[in-house]
This record gives structure tokens, sequence and C-alpha cells, in this order.
């Protein structure tokens, strides 16, 4: 992995400088939706479909002027209001981001990519 593709961390201390891999902000962006009440599911790429699941599924992490943008892509579940659900995953995604890395979040973009209907088990 290059270093380029690390993101700086704001450090007051002095013993060093802090980077984190993008890779690791997707995981925790991921994870801060599946909090959300009303997502089914993530959806990635194409290729990412076919691999095996992981939380960082469905989301993209660019840095841009210093600053994080993150694209969600996510399913979410019929009946569920869709603006009250993606208005949640923003500020989940923002603030948990905040709380774990520090890093200033300057967009979280949902993209609904899908709505899950309810399926009736037949007996």
């Amino acid at each position: 992995m290059s270093e380029k593709n690390l993101l700086s961390v704001k450090n007051n201390g002095s013993l060093g400088k802090i980077e984190i891999a993008p890779e690791v902000i997707e995981t925790i962006a991921g994870l801060a939706v599946t909090e959300v009440e009303g997502i089914s599911t993530m959806r990635g790429t194409f290729t990412e479909r076919f691999s095996k699941k992981s939380p960082s599924q469905g989301v993209k992490v660019e840095l841009v002027n210093g600053s994080v943008v993150v694209d969600l892509y996510v399913v979410v579940k019929y009946g569920h209001t869709i603006p009250k659900v993606a208005n949640e995953i923003q500020t989940n995604v923002k603030q948990t981001l905040k709380n774990m890395v520090d890093l200033d979040v300057k967009e979280v973009n949902v993209h609904i990519v899908d709505l899950e209907m309810e399926t009736e088990e037949k007996t």
C-alpha cells in the first residue's frame, strides 16, 4: 500500500504522525450504516457483489482538499421513510468518523439503490 493513499489524522502528540488507510474509514462508515434502522443491505460494485461480504461493501471514501467525502450505496427496507433513513445514515456516519478517527467529514452522500420488499413465508 502506498503512502499517498493514507489519510493523515490530527495529532497533538509529539511521538510521530498518525495515518489511516481509506479501507479502515470505509469499514467504520459501513458499520455505522448498519446501526440505522430501515437498512437492508449495502450494495457495491459488480465485482463486490460476487466477492465475500465485508462491512466496507457499498462504501467509497475520497480525500478532497484535506476533508473526507463518503459515498454510501444502500438498500432500504420497504415501509421506512427514505429521507429520514438517509438523514440518520448521514448523521451516524459523520458522528462515528468524528469520534473514532477525528477526521473532518465534508460530505456523506447516500445513494438509495434499491428497496427491499417484505416477503411472506408460505407454510
